[in-house]
């Protein structure tokens, strides 16, 4: 008999589940609150209990799953490391496209001579020496490369020479575009890369705290990962590949609902500490985004579930909006829970808590921590004004104000936060939830003390902007409520778009009708809506909060059991699926090209440039199926030919492959 471990790290919690296979049911379940910057340590914590409570020997599992927030929560909050992007044979005004130079956010960019035109040939010889010059230059400063090279899907040869240079010259981890994908918008690709080349330092820590602390326990089986459209892969892959993994935790989650409630068809929320990800459950399955992964701001080339992410969860920021009201939203940004804070350092969280309401003003900076998440030396490539405030937290956590001394220090702080060096502290729903009495995990007089403080801002007129700490609670979990509303609706609407022709989802959720019919407005004009379809709710916090949504949307509201770990579950419930994609071409008449991934081969007939292709994608895929751990392989071949008819006779224009090799991963038993 074998048991299956999922693990889900998430920016709050690392859940841990385990399942008899041969009974096919949850046996055990524990959470465990991530700990950076040593994930080992919440991983560990979570595996360890969730074994006990199973009462087996660890010998006794037979493979482990993983799935993760952490990549998505990154890109949402503008996280990860600094990278350089060698971009060859592209003009300069292509960094402004598909939000590449936003992304790149101030990181150096070498645009290159090379790259190939639409049909595989070279454009331009490689200029070598300027990429041995820039992984000299650049190496010491930045965690990774990518590499984008214009019609790299045609033929990869510059990329991968690029990449051969820059992993000899400055040891750094390189992302090649053509990798990731086979299309051809060259700036997504570019932007795909970054986003992958940004992501790789957290991801392998994850990985390999998960499979240190499975040598520790003498757990021998293979290690996979959930993609982001909830396919399982190796851990090696993902390493390489880590932003196949944004939506993981979310993928996982559509898998876990799906397996919890046996509901065909029901929109599927999942609110985390950062993201709410809400996504369609149609015929049990969940439906995959055409257009790539689109994570905050950025459109990926990531294939990954159709799902929306929003930054608010229950440790989202609370702001106070300008105004005669001084209304509340949350998000996106995620911080540290006053009440977490003070579990962990008690005496500044409710020392300064203390000082701060024995004054008569609040200060724009009071009730705010500034928390490091590095251990050691601080991290490397900071200007003078970070290297100031990073000398400063060495000490440890501290209030803001005292780790900020200048208003230009400011924006200092700010990038350290985006670097992930830094983690603020502050007001956040799941405080509100401790002051009324909804959550009782950390220390709920802290988060009293904190509402109360920030209760006592004033609004445009100068009144408080709450009476108590308790009004201002039920003040941030309306917000919370009505904020999920609208992303239930704008997913909702979405999926509805054929019905509403150039109305934008986002506008829809938030009309004054649209409001007015969800609350039953009775006047002159009646008004009602519900949502055609249930609602399944997950997420630890989810019975919190999602009551008062359901009743808002007039939808039936499922919480299934284990619904706060449901993520876990479907991290062991999934398959492995392999996919390998390629084109055929047409350069002139009478010749067919086969960009196989060697580079492109022509032929005289268009059967035989498919044929090739096809065997090629066919060992391609079938090779990384194994090396994942499959051993019953199922191949899916789709083939998409596009012709247009001339003189009534059909010529052909291009056609593409797609080859998924797929099947249930190994299990090691005994």
């Amino acid at each position: 008999m074998a048991y299956l471990l999922g693990v889900d790290t998430g920016g709050t919690y690392t859940d841990a589940v385990i399942l008899d296979e041969a009974e096919d049911r949850v046996i055990a379940s524990a959470k465990s609150l991530t700990t950076r910057p040593d994930l080992s340590l919440g991983v560990g914590r979570a595996i360890d209990a969730a074994v006990a409570q199973a009462g087996i020997a660890a010998s006794e599992v037979g493979l482990v799953s993983l799935s993760t927030t952490l990549a998505t929560n990154a890109l949402v909050e503008g996280q990860g490391g600094r990278v350089a992007l060698i971009f060859i044979g592209f003009e300069a005004a292509e960094l402004a496209r598909a939000g590449l130079e936003e992304a790149m956010r101030g990181d150096p960019v070498v645009r290159i001579a090379g790259g190939h035109n639409h049909a595989g040939a070279e454009a331009a010889p490689l200029d070598m020496v300027a990429v041995e010059s820039a992984a000299l230059r650049l190496g010491p400063e930045v965690t990774g490369f990518a590499v984008a090279s214009a019609f790299a899907t045609r033929n990869p040869a510059h990329e991968v020479a690029a990449r051969d240079a820059i992993r000899r010259l400055a040891h750094r981890p390189v992302t090649c575009s053509h990798e990731l994908s086979a299309g051809l918008n060259g700036p997504r690709r570019a932007l795909t890369a970054v986003l992958n080349a940004r992501l790789i330092g957290m991801i392998d820590g994850l990985i390999t705290a998960c499979e240190a602390h499975m040598a520790l326990l003498g757990i021998a089986a293979p290690l996979m990962v959930v993609r982001g459209d909830g396919a399982l892969v190796s851990a090696g892959l993902a390493r390489e590949r880590p932003i196949e993994t944004i939506l993981s935790g979310p993928a996982a989650s559509i898998a876990g609902a799906s397996w919890l409630t046996g509901e065909n068809e029901a929109l599927v929320s999942d609110i985390g500490g950062t993201t709410t990800d809400v996504c369609l459950l149609r015929d049990g399955k969940p439906q995959i985004d055409p257009l790539g992964a689109r994570v905050g701001p950025y459109r990926t080339m990531v294939e990954a579930v159709a799902m929306r992410t929003t930054g608010l969860g229950g440790d989202s920021e609370v702001h106070l909006l300008e105004g005669l009201e001084a209304g509340l939203r949350l998000g996106p940004r995620r911080l540290m829970p006053i009440a977490l804070a003070a579990r962990d350092w008690p005496d500044l969280v409710h020392g300064a808590l203390d000082a701060w309401l024995g004054m008569e003003a609040v200060g724009e900076h009071d009730g705010r921590f500034a928390i490091p998440m590095w251990r050691g030396a601080a991290p490397a490539g900071l200007g003078p004004r970070e290297a100031a405030v990073a000398e400063r937290l060495q000490a440890g956590p501290m209030r803001i104000a005292d780790a900020v001394r200048t208003r230009l220090e400011l924006p200092a702080l700010t990038k350290l936060v985006s670097r992930g060096a830094v983690m603020l502290s502050g007001v956040t729903p799941s405080d509100a939830a401790h002051v009324l009495g909804r959550l009782d995990s950390w220390d709920a007089e802290a988060a009293r003390k904190a509402l109360t403080l920030f209760a006592r801002r004033r609004n445009g007129r100068g009144d408080r902007i709450a009476p108590s700490a308790e009004m201002l609670a039920e003040r941030i979990v309306d917000q919370l409520t009505q904020q999920t509303v609208d992303c239930l609706l704008e997913a909702a609407f979405g999926e509805d778009a054929q019905s509403w022709p150039g109305e934008a989802p986002e506008g829809l959720a938030r009309h004054p009708l649209t409001r007015a019919a969800f609350s039953g407005h009775r006047g002159v004009v009646r008004l009602n809506a519900s949502l055609g379809v249930p609602v399944i709710g997950l997420g630890a916090s989810a019975p919190s909060y999602y009551g008062a949504v359901g009743a808002r949307l007039g939808a039936r509201m499922i919480l299934p059991e284990h619904a706060g770990v449901a993520n876990a579950i479907g991290a062991v419930v999934g398959q492995i699926a392999m996919h390998a994609e390629g084109i055929v071409t047409s350069p002139g008449p009478g010749i067919f090209s086969a960009h196989l991934p060697a580079g492109p081969a022509r032929f005289a007939a268009q059967a035989d440039a498919l044929a090739a292709l096809e065997t090629a994608l066919t060992e391609e895929a079938m090779a990384k199926a194994r090396a994942s751990g499959v051993e019953e392989l199922r191949l899916i071949v789709d083939r998409d030919v596009r012709e247009i008819e001339v003189e009534g006779q059909p010529m052909f224009i291009e056609a593409r492959l797609r080859v998924t090799a797929q099947g249930r991963p190994r299990i090691a038993i005994g």
